[in-house]
């Protein structure tokens, strides 16, 4: 008795059975268009829920102390916000990519949830792509936006520091050099040539002005040298007519709490780039955790929608 014809994908075999099995598919097993429609599904839906949780954060927020959420209140709700935007967008991606996708004919079942799910990791793969290539194009003009502004304003700051500089300079030298401007770090240095041994009480702020100076120094330097501070002492002794012991233990006192500011300014600045690094690690390693959490499930909705598109025959 004669035997139909037994088919591989809807094509009649012929030959020996090693090479019914050897057959292949001349479609590719990616239903691109599927994937591509879910990919821009999930983007425009990763980029419209980033703007709704950026108003959100913003109308929460308040530049006013004890108004408006904490900042780890709206730390811990940013994090939520980003692993929901995962799980609907990727997962809405992957589930119209399995509704849309072409239905496999004779194929297993383990084969069919494979591609399901590999086309659901491609959905959540190329919308990811280009959320980043959207979002860093954007940062890009963003910070060119503000670099130029930035370069503008310290360029109009420099000119007036620069300005300011001069005129100080002049103003302390006198007509000495003709009115002509110095520098900032040779000024302590002159102050030096004009020193007297009988400081005149009636200098008033060119002594204030001068020793304001040799304290800078003495600071950016470590120490007071004792000329310096004997100098001092005899103006503030003149200015004020204080003793001369009152007057070295007040510049000793006036250094030590000069340099604590100065240690506790740098001590907060090493605090706060603590404090940044930790929230950007954290922010990283949440980022990445949404991610893996956007792929599975984005993988796991293109099985639920791809196993409904074949539920209808």
């Amino acid at each position: 008795m004669e035997t139909s014809p037994s088919y591989t994908a809807g094509v009649p075999a012929t030959g020996s059975p090693a090479s019914i099995g050897k057959r292949e598919s001349f479609g590719s097993a990616v239903s691109w268009g599927a994937v591509l429609a879910g990919a821009f599904v999930a983007t425009a839906t990763y980029l419209m829920l980033l703007v709704a949780g950026a108003g959100l954060g913003l109308a929460s927020s308040s530049p006013w102390s004890g108004d408006g959420a904490s900042a780890k209140a709206i730390g811990i709700g940013a994090i939520i916000w980003l692993v929901v935007i995962q799980i609907i967008s990727a997962g809405l991606g992957g589930y119209i990519a399995g509704r849309l996708r072409t239905k496999w004919v004779d194929v297993h079942s383990d084969e069919v949830f494979f591609r399901d799910t590999a086309h659901g990791f491609l959905v959540w793969a190329l919308g990811a792509t280009v959320s980043a290539f959207l979002m860093t194009a954007g940062a890009s003009s963003a910070i060119s936006g503000v670099a130029n502004v930035g370069a503008s304003a310290v360029s109009g700051a420099g000119a007036a520091a620069t300005s300011a500089v001069t005129a100080g300079a002049a103003s302390a030298a006198g007509n000495a050099n003709g009115g002509g401007g110095m520098m900032p770090s040779t000024q302590y240095f002159t102050d030096t040539l004009f020193r007297s041994d009988r400081p005149d009480a009636t200098q008033g702020d060119a002594a204030k002005a001068e020793v304001g100076r040799i304290v800078a120094a003495s600071i950016a330097r470590g120490n007071v040298t004792p000329e310096d501070k004997a100098y001092v002492a005899r103006v503030i002794s003149v200015q004020t007519g204080v003793d001369q012991p009152t007057a070295e233990k007040r510049i000793d006192d006036t250094i030590n709490r000069a340099r604590q500011a100065a240690d506790q300014a740098k001590q907060k600045a090493v605090e706060a780039a603590d404090a940044a690094r930790k929230a950007a690690a954290g922010f990283a390693l949440w980022a990445f955790i949404s991610m893996l959490i956007g792929a599975f499930s984005s993988t796991y909705a293109a099985t639920r929608g791809g196993r409904t598109r074949d539920s209808w025959q």
